[in-house]
């Protein structure tokens, strides 16, 4: 199966969560083997050499977890507030339709290593962004950003900054 085949799986539901957004449901794509492996490849070729990913709660657990397996190196999970014993570092952000918090798992990180960040889709850029800050804070440098899809419209690429941008669909 080539990219393009594997990434029209991608389901479109209008009005979810809330009216006027369109949630994009990874859920075939991830059904099918042969699609997810081609994602899967995909991203771990675009995040290039790193030591570890970080991955965003929830969807971007499942893509990193499987990079992370191919690349054979380690992921951390950044986590919704609340959901860790021992947290390292703590962020306020705003998503495309209101705000939420991520942590970063203390001793999750090691300083100076090098990290890309997985996630599925690529909004308002607020949950990339905020991930970022807390890797930088625990003092790793993140590498790359790779995500399935990006809402181009939305415009969150600007919030990157200048770290490498490698999206496998932009809607």
């Amino acid at each position: 199966m080539n990219l393009d085949e594997a990434l029209e799986l991608i389901a479109e539901l209008p009005d979810f969560p809330e009216p006027g957004v369109v949630f994009r449901d990874l859920t075939p794509l991830f059904g099918d083997p042969k699609a997810f492996a081609t994602v899967v490849d995909a991203l771990a070729e675009a995040v290039g050499d790193v030591d570890q990913l970080a991955a965003v709660e929830a969807r971007g657990f499942v893509l990193a977890a499987a990079v992370a397996y191919a690349k054979g190196v380690g992921v951390t999970l950044v986590r919704k507030a609340g959901k860790l014993p021992s947290v390292g570092g703590s962020i306020d952000y705003a998503l495309e339709y209101g705000t939420a918090t991520l942590e970063l798992p203390a001793d999750a990180v090691r300083p100076g290593a090098r990290v890309a960040i997985i996630d599925d889709i690529l909004a308002t850029g607020g949950t990339v962004a905020a991930t970022q800050s807390l890797l930088a804070g625990a003092g790793a440098e993140v590498r790359s950003v790779a995500v399935v899809l990006e809402l181009a419209s939305l415009g969150g690429r600007e919030r990157l900054g200048d770290v490498p941008l490698h999206v496998l669909k932009s809607v």
